[in-house]
């Protein structure tokens, strides 16, 4: 009797908590969106966020080339000689996210990128241990590489999901009035 009337005081005096709060995976998932943003790829941003088992951030990264070279001299084409395009040159999200890790032991971890990996992203996540691929889009899945990840990480033991999201989208405001 005591029980019921405390928590009938309770549940008159506090507010009750909100409902529509981010899930786990869509706040790890809005960390790599929000890691993209640093891309300045004309055509293609991906983050990545790779999460420890006690769910804590312990990696990000985004597609970009590696610290020194120069963005403003090397190309950013997707087409023509090899040599004049990104691809020889470019770091994606997920393997800037591994070499950018803090303690560098991913054993056990889950990685939140927005496209599925390709295969060479897929050897180092292979490697490093982490378990999870949690994605957005498979827009490529018809292509060779991302079919070899999907073997990989079958042969390995890599779970994949792709991610469904209560919330459509987020809003970020810099003003603090509007938190």
């Amino acid at each position: 009797m005591l029980q019921r009337k405390l928590n009938n005081m309770k549940e008159k005096s506090q507010p009750s908590k909100r409902t529509n709060y981010l899930s786990w995976d869509e706040y790890f998932m809005g960390i790599a969106l929000l890691s993209a943003q640093r891309s300045k790829d004309p055509n293609t941003q991906v983050g990545a966020c790779i999460v420890n088992q006690q769910k804590r951030v312990v990696g990000v990264g985004y597609n970009g080339f590696p610290t020194g070279c120069s963005d403003d001299e090397l190309p950013w084409a997707r087409e023509g000689a090899f040599l004049e395009t990104k691809y020889p040159y470019i770091c994606h999200a997920e393997l800037n996210a591994i070499l950018n890790s803090i303690g560098r032991d991913l054993n056990g971890c889950s990685l939140y990128v927005a496209l599925f990996p390709c295969n060479e992203c897929a050897k180092a996540i292979v490697q490093c241990g982490i378990k999870e691929v949690v994605y957005l889009s498979d827009k490529y899945a018809d292509t060779d590489a991302v079919k070899a990840s999907k073997i990989m990480f079958t042969q390995a033991g890599v779970a994949t999901r792709q991610l469904e999201l209560k919330h459509k989208s987020i809003t970020i405001s810099f003003h603090l009035s509007e938190v």
